[in-house]
């Protein structure tokens, strides 16, 4: 008898009782579905492994009881955290009868976190961190330095392979955990030292005073960092401004304490940038979907700046800023530490504590207000900056509407030189944004049209990261790309009205190519960035060689798989003749060719471009499309030996 499925589960003649239910016992169950703790087995869900540790030590740190914090990758690719905090508890875990070491690396949702008196602040909310660390790791040690002994345990994939023991004597305490990460859990357990420095470098800022070292010691790779922000939130706003002109020399610094709860904010205008740059933290967890301290802040800055124009008489009867013009050129880092945060799921994505909202709206509203009547010359340079922001608004908002307007007497009509598909359901539709005319015929007579739409653009278009607002609607480039996906702009855009699930930009494997894809990339990222969280742009890779050798034809991608490709079309004596031939533009590919090589789903290559660092995006947009040169020089200097395959 087949299979029936039934509310999830298979039931086999007709068969269901306790005996096919399976319980996961201990740490089986991260094992077997690690995304669900730490997001994903790719890059991102490895190095989640460090920051769980990491974060523990933190930990220590706001406890007042630790202030150096090492994280070295080891010669042999493995990970050892260190901290000068209290040491783990090796005495007794009275609900268990096990040591409270054991405990927390074998005990989901055990730890000091949860109103035990261990901390008062605490970033990691779940108390699941250092068992999943664990659980995920080929092998574990973890030496504890306190009561002037140093105890050690080790374990192998969530296992003890040895019990709690005593392996030395020693004057300091703290806590040093090593793993190597399991390779039958992860797709590559390569570490990337760049990626540990920047989140490291992240939380030595939100810890003013707390010392943070970085460390490679695998051949070739070698080098160390060590960071120590005395300055805190104040210096790391210095840093993200550091290619950019501030409007106003000072960053401006705001604090408050209040029962067992802390907020402070540092933030600074700039005067080249047109967008918004803001950071939130709660107890030194990034939350990229903000919440209500993210919202208390910006409400507050809103109402004080009108309020101080309305005053200074720069704003008359009912002018009024919006949020979005007062924050126009800001870069603000929100930091607030309090008990019982209320995160949105093991990611903690968001705040959800609403009396949080309420505190860092007074903070802003009381300090921020006496602020502006002391300095009147950065209060009247912020205000104009808003008020100018205002009028360029107000011209988009014209502008939209003319294209809103347009848009309803031409029933709604699609750009003219949209090739749309057939397929109405944008899950199952993608659309190649393609660099020319020539590429785009070429695209078009290869394209799938059941499910494949095709837009031509021609010559450069606007680099929005030199550009208000008002100077994007209209923009003769982007509207048609605007109007093709559907989904608005800015503060506008809406996910749901998406027409495609896939933004694909193909332009040419040269120098012009990779301008015009950054150009369309900042847009996105600058004014659809939910476009680019959502994971739905993509850049098409065209072959740059194209070997033929009597009736074979094979394309490469690259340099790096010519040399391979060349070898094996030679055959085995090594003296067949293969033709080469660069792929100088999309256009010189016939119709069949473009779809063999970078349309055919099952074919192509598609890189799909993710958000994981906001602070890196942010910098990359603006010191390669920003007004500064300098930085862009120092850029191209230093990866200069990175560029391959550039024309000359």
């Amino acid at each position: 008898m087949a299979d029936e499925i039934t509310n999830g589960f298979t039931v086999e003649d007709g068969e269901y009782d306790a005996s096919q239910i399976q319980v996961l016992e201990g740490l089986e169950a991260v094992r077997k579905r690690p995304g669900m703790y730490i997001g994903s087995t790719s890059s991102s869900g490895l190095h989640h492994l460090i920051y769980e540790i990491v974060d523990n030590s933190i930990d220590e740190a706001l406890a007042g009881a630790c202030d150096e914090i090492s994280v070295t990758i080891g010669k042999d690719g493995t990970i050892t955290v260190m901290d000068n905090g209290r040491g783990i508890p090796i005495d007794v875990q009275e609900q268990t009868g096990k040591s409270a070491l054991e405990v927390v690396f074998t005990v989901l949702h055990a730890g000091g976190k949860f109103g035990g008196g261990g901390y008062k602040v605490s970033g990691g909310l779940h108390g699941v961190g250092a068992s999943v660390v664990n659980a995920l790791s080929e092998w574990l040690h973890v030496r504890v330095h306190k009561n002037e002994q140093i105890y050690e345990m080790k374990f192998s994939r969530g296992d003890i392979v040895q019990e709690l023991t005593v392996v030395g004597k020693t004057d300091k305490t703290g806590t040093e955990v090593t793993f190597m990460p399991d390779h039958e859990i992860f797709d590559d357990c390569n570490f990337s030292y760049e990626i540990i420095h920047s989140r490291m470098r992240e939380q030595a800022f939100l810890n003013g005073g707390l010392k943070i070292t970085t460390c490679d010691e695998r051949a070739g790779c070698e080098t160390s960092d060590t960071m120590l922000y005395e300055g805190g939130i104040r210096q790391f706003v210095q840093y993200l401004n550091r290619n950019k002109t501030p409007l106003h020399d000072n960053v401006i610094y705001l604090a408050d304490e209040r029962n067992d709860s802390t907020a402070e904010v540092a933030f600074q205008y700039c005067g080249d940038v047109y967008n918004e740059f803001l950071l939130s933290f709660a107890n030194n967890i990034n939350t990229p979907d903000g919440g209500m301290h993210e919202t208390g802040f910006k409400a507050a800055l809103t109402r004080v700046i009108n309020d101080y124009g309305k005053k200074a008489n720069m704003l008359k009867g009912e002018d009024k800023l919006s949020g979005e013009d007062c924050r126009e050129g800001i870069t603000a880092v929100i930091s607030v530490r309090l008990m019982e945060a209320q995160f949105e799921g093991q990611t903690k994505s968001k705040l959800g504590n609403s009396e949080i909202r309420t505190f860092v709206d007074n903070l802003l509203t009381e300090k921020l207000t006496a602020f502006l009547e002391e300095n009147p010359t950065v209060a009247r340079s912020m205000l104009d900056k808003a008020i100018t922001a205002s009028r360029a608004r107000e011209a988009a908002r014209k502008a939209r509407e003319n294209i809103r307007r347009k848009n309803a007497l031409e029933g709604m009509s699609l750009p003219g030189k949209l090739f749309d598909c057939n397929e109405s359901d944008p899950a199952l539709t993608e659309i190649y944004i393609v660099e020319g005319d020539s590429a785009g015929g070429s695209a078009k007579g290869g394209r799938d049209s059941r499910f494949q739409a095709i837009l031509p653009l021609f010559g450069k278009m606007l680099n929005v990261e030199k550009a208000r607002v008002d100077k994007v609607y209209g923009n003769e480039k982007l509207t048609p790309v605007i109007t093709a996906l559907g989904a608005g702009i800015g503060e506008d855009f809406d996910e749901a009205k998406l027409r495609y699930h896939k933004v694909i930009i193909m332009s040419d494997a040269d120098v012009d190519g990779s301008h015009i894809r950054t150009l369309l990339l900042t847009f996105f990222f600058r004014f659809m960035r939910p476009l680019v969280e959502g994971g739905y742009v993509y850049a098409a890779q065209p072959p740059l060689f194209k070997l033929t050798r009597g009736k074979n034809v094979r394309y490469v991608l690259d340099n790096n798989e010519l040399d391979q490709a060349m070898t094996e079309m030679r055959g085995e004596d090594g003296k067949g003749k293969v033709d080469i031939t660069r792929n100088k533009g999309l256009g010189e590919m016939d119709a069949h060719e473009l779809w063999d090589t970078t349309m055919n789903p099952e074919t192509r290559v598609l890189k799909q471009i993710k958000l994981t660092d906001a602070i890196q995006a942010d910098e990359v947009f603006t010191v390669l499309m920003g007004e500064k040169v300098e930085p862009r020089k120092e850029y191209i200097e230093k990866n200069a030996k990175y560029a391959v395959d550039l024309d000359i």
